[in-house]
C-alpha cells in the first residue's frame, strides 16, 4: 500500500497467525487483508484476496491503525429507540391481557389497528399497525386468536360423530 501506512507493531506473519486463531471470521478476513498488504501486495490485490474492495480495506486499515485488532470488530449501534417507553409498553400489555369490553368499546377482540388507536389516544404516539405487531412480537405476545366456535355447537354430538362406525375417518390411523 503506497498511499496509506499500516502500523508495523505486528508483522504479516503474526497477523496471519492471529487470523488463523480468530473465532470471528469477519475479523480473520480483515486481518488477512492487512497481512497481505503488509507483505507487499497492492491494495487492490490484498482486498480481493480477502473478499472485499479497495475502499473497504482502506477503512479497516484506518481502524487497525487507530485501535489495533480491537478496531477490526464490527461495532453495531444501539439502533432506533422504541417509540413507546417500557412503562407504556407494560401498560399496553395490561390493556391487551385485560381484554376489551364489547359493551363499552363495541369490540370483541383487539386488532392491530385498534391497538394503534389506543396508543394514539392513551400515549399520544402515532404507530402504524404493523409497528404495533412487531412490538408485540418483540414483547413475546402473539397475534393468534382463539378459533371461533358456532353458538349451536354440541360437543356431545361431535364426539359421537367421531366415534361413529359410519365415519370413514374414525377407523383411520390419522383420526
Amino acid at each position: 500500500m503506497t498511499g496509506l501506512k499500516i502500523r508495523k507493531d505486528r508483522s504479516a506473519v503474526v497477523l496471519r497467525k492471529l487470523a488463523k486463531a480468530e473465532a470471528n471470521p469477519r475479523v480473520a478476513r480483515r486481518l488477512l487483508a492487512i497481512a497481505n498488504a503488509l507483505s507487499g501486495m497492492s491494495r487492490k490485490e490484498a482486498a480481493e484476496a480477502a473478499g472485499m474492495d479497495r475502499q473497504a480495506l482502506r477503512d479497516w486499515v484506518i481502524r487497525y491503525n487507530a485501535h489495533g485488532i480491537d478496531g477490526l470488530v464490527d461495532q453495531w449501534g444501539e439502533g432506533r429507540p422504541t417509540t413507546l417507553s417500557p412503562e407504556e409498553q407494560a401498560q399496553l400489555i395490561d390493556i391487551i391481557m385485560a381484554g376489551c369490553d364489547p359493551e363499552v368499546t363495541g369490540l370483541s377482540a383487539y386488532t392491530l389497528e385498534d391497538l394503534a388507536e389506543i396508543c394514539a389516544e392513551r400515549f399520544g404516539k402515532q404507530l402504524h399497525p404493523w409497528s404495533v405487531g412487531r412490538m408485540l412480537r418483540r414483547l413475546g405476545m402473539s397475534r393468534q386468536k382463539t378459533r371461533p366456535s358456532h353458538p349451536m355447537k354440541d360437543p356431545a354430538k361431535a364426539k359421537a360423530f367421531k366415534k361413529s362406525p359410519t365415519n370413514p375417518k374414525a377407523n383411520s390411523v390419522y383420526a
